[in-house]
């Protein structure tokens, strides 16, 4: 399996361990556990390569986002993710097995063997998702954080898939729509803070959103 490969590849000091079967099994859950108080849908998969990298830059409304996401998406990911939650040994046995790459935003040198596997699994043609406002900022745009994908646009040329999330209530229900952009590159010699616009822009579109630039962590879906 392509996750097993990358293990192979990524420095000792950090081992990738996503097992396909796992996410595959979780996505069946995630659907059984979410139907009763969701209706899903899906736009835009068009847009998704099939089989070459690439880097998805969702909204990030709630913690929802990320089990959604993995459902709505035909080939299994690996996650850019705080480090904070992968503290728990089991937690982070169980995080890991979804692909899960932990990331120190504050002291980015301690994240070197991750950026390192994240960057050999790009190499190795998987699909890697970053969210660009790095934390929840529901119904409305945060501010796009772009270190983590300047890194990558300058190492390689690779598309870039903004996602919009939007939750409506229906009734006792809501409605979640998982909305996939067409690819964005990175033109050189356009600065990274060019195309993070061009994305964020892009996001806030498929996500029913204008931009804006204020903190609020608190999800009321």
């Amino acid at each position: 399996m392509k996750g097993l490969e990358c293990k192979k590849q990524a420095p000792a000091a950090l081992a990738l361990e996503r097992k396909k079967w796992i996410c595959d099994v979780t996505k069946i859950l995630i659907r059984i556990t979410f139907s009763p108080f969701y209706t899903f849908e899906t736009r835009g998969t068009q847009h998704l390569p099939s089989k070459e990298a690439f880097v998805m830059l969702p909204k990030h409304q709630c913690w929802q986002d990320i089990p959604l996401i993995a459902a709505a998406t035909p080939r299994p990911l690996y996650y850019v993710a705080k480090h904070e939650l992968f503290n728990n040994s089991l937690i982070s046995r169980a995080l890991k097995s979804q692909g899960g790459i932990p990331l120190n935003r504050q002291k980015p040198l301690r994240s070197r063997d991750a950026i390192r596997a994240m960057i050999q699994c790009l190499k190795q043609s998987e699909g890697v998702v970053v969210f660009p406002e790095g934390t929840y900022y529901p119904n409305r745009m945060g501010p796009g954080k772009g270190g983590i994908l300047k890194l990558i646009i300058s190492r390689l040329a690779l598309p870039l898939i903004p996602v919009g999330v939007r939750y409506q209530r229906e009734g006792s229900r809501i409605r979640v729509t998982v909305s996939f952009g067409r690819p964005i590159y990175h033109e050189k010699p356009e600065s990274g803070d060019h195309t993070l616009d061009r994305i964020m822009k892009s996001i806030a579109r498929l996500s029913g959103l204008k931009t804006e630039d204020k903190d609020d962590k608190t999800c009321t879906i």
